[in-house]
């Protein structure tokens, strides 16, 4: 192999790991829902066909030279981002620099344009302020020349009230978010160190409930519980703490993996059984093969029992053979067709149960007769064979006897008619000689 091979492929990793090209995003798709992906190693398609991918999927950087994955590097999925940010008196100056640099350093990492991710920000303190709105900046320099620009409100932590705010005017069509034919996502990152002076519980609610995906932020004296009611489920994705303002550049990088199209299930270590589907950046769930079901550990999957079913198509009998496998079999006296599934009639001679002493003749359609070998005749019960000397010698037997008995029968009468003769003859000689004696005198 050359020696500049490994070098080379280093240098055409990332592009191995693009995406194929984006399908249009289906009408009936709303954001908020989770979307399947593409299959990845450690489980083949299975019987529901993964969506493409998003516009502008992004691949995550593995791969890169020293594990880099900075500006650049990361292709973001496009989404409708609004940054609400606290900025109470509690936040003092410095503190709120770090806030906005923090907001700089996620929207470096992100695809910024109109088909791309579009970014607002909602400062908020005991009044809230919209800085701007999603379709008001279109590149990365203008937008963080705006986040540059904001100042702090400095009273009050009206959480709540900021949430409704950019619900009602921050995620709507004429601020620029998209509608739910898009399929972009919602996302809005709250940023906190205190704790709500309103009820932002249900208001929250409310967002999570209208599609928005809502990250909370904590810093330094936050509300813990505040931020669980705030943020989406599952909370350890969606609920981050650092106990500085000087740290939460850090929380940076985990925004970038969260809003780069990662997949979990190409890295191989989604633990699935069978099948890894793609849910959203950084997430996933496993799925079975058919004839299979998903275990309670949502990663193995068990064999269903095909035959209890009654999805087999067998037309007589279905038997289990091993996990999620059954084959057909027929009743007595039938055999299984090609197709493996229907039955047809056996040949009830080749069976060798029909019964006939000498010869069983197939008539089809489970129908046979018996018939015997030659100088055999079949007897009464169509079964059994007698041989045809004998039948012969017997019949003469009986003619013989027949034939004595009618000679002698027929001897006996001719003796008879003999004897009557006689009389006869006797009685007409003496009418005869009465006549003549009469004549004469």
């Amino acid at each position: 192999m050359p020696r500049h091979l490994p070098g080379l492929l280093l240098l055409l990793w990332p592009l191995l790991l693009l995406p194929p090209p984006p399908a249009a995003p289906s009408p009936m798709a709303r954001p908020g829902l989770r979307r399947l992906g593409t299959r990845g190693p450690g489980g083949s398609p299975g019987r529901r066909p993964a969506p493409a991918a998003p516009a502008s999927v992004p691949y995550s950087g593995i791969g890169q030279s020293g594990g880099a994955r900075g500006a650049g590097v990361c292709k973001s999925r496009p989404l409708d981002l609004v940054f609400i940010i606290d900025s109470s008196r509690s936040v003092r100056p410095l503190e709120f620099t770090k806030v906005k640099t923090f907001v700089s350093k996620i929207i470096d990492n992100l695809d910024i344009g109109p088909a791309d991710t579009r970014v607002a920000v909602v400062n908020y303190a005991s009044t809230v302020k919209i800085e701007f709105h999603l379709q008001t900046h279109s590149d990365k320099q203008s937008l963080k020349r705006a986040v540059a620009r904001i100042t702090p409100l400095s009273t009050g932590t009206m959480s709540g009230l900021a949430i409704q705010t950019a619900m009602d005017e921050a995620f709507t069509a004429e601020a620029g978010a998209r509608g739910p034919s898009s399929n972009i996502p919602k996302v809005a990152i709250i940023v906190t160190d205190g704790r709500p002076q309103d009820q932002v519980n249900e208001v929250a609610a409310r967002a999570r409930a209208s599609g928005v995906e809502l990250y909370a932020v904590g810093v330094d004296r936050a509300d813990m519980e505040s931020l669980k009611m705030m943020a989406s489920e599952p909370l350890d994705e969606h609920v981050f703490y650092v106990e500085t303002y000087g740290v939460i550049e850090k929380l940076s990088s985990r925004f970038q993996e969260t809003f780069c199209a990662i997949d979990k299930c190409a890295l191989n270590t989604h633990g699935c059984e069978h099948i890894c589907v793609n849910d959203r950046p950084g997430s996933y769930h496993c799925e079975c093969y058919e004839g299979y079901t998903l275990s309670e550990d949502r990663k193995k999957c068990s064999a269903q029992d095909q035959c209890a079913l009654g999805t087999h198509g067998c037309q007589h009998i279905c038997v289990n053979d091993r996990a999620g496998s059954h084959h057909c079999e027929c009743y007595k006296g039938y055999t299984l067709n090609e197709d493996k599934k229907t039955c047809s009639v056996l040949n009830q001679c080749a069976l060798g149960s029909h019964g006939c002493e000498h010869i069983c003749v197939y008539d089809g359609n489970a129908s046979y007769h018996c018939d015997c070998d030659t100088g055999y005749t079949l007897n009464e019960d169509k079964k059994t064979c007698s041989a045809i000397e004998e039948a012969r010698r017997l019949i003469s037997t009986e003619d013989a006897c027949a034939c004595e008995a009618t000679l002698a029968f027929q001897d006996k009468v001719n003796s008879y008619l003999q004897r009557l003769n006689s009389k006869l003859d006797d009685i007409l000689e003496k009418l005869q000689a009465n006549e003549y004696g009469q004549v004469h005198r």
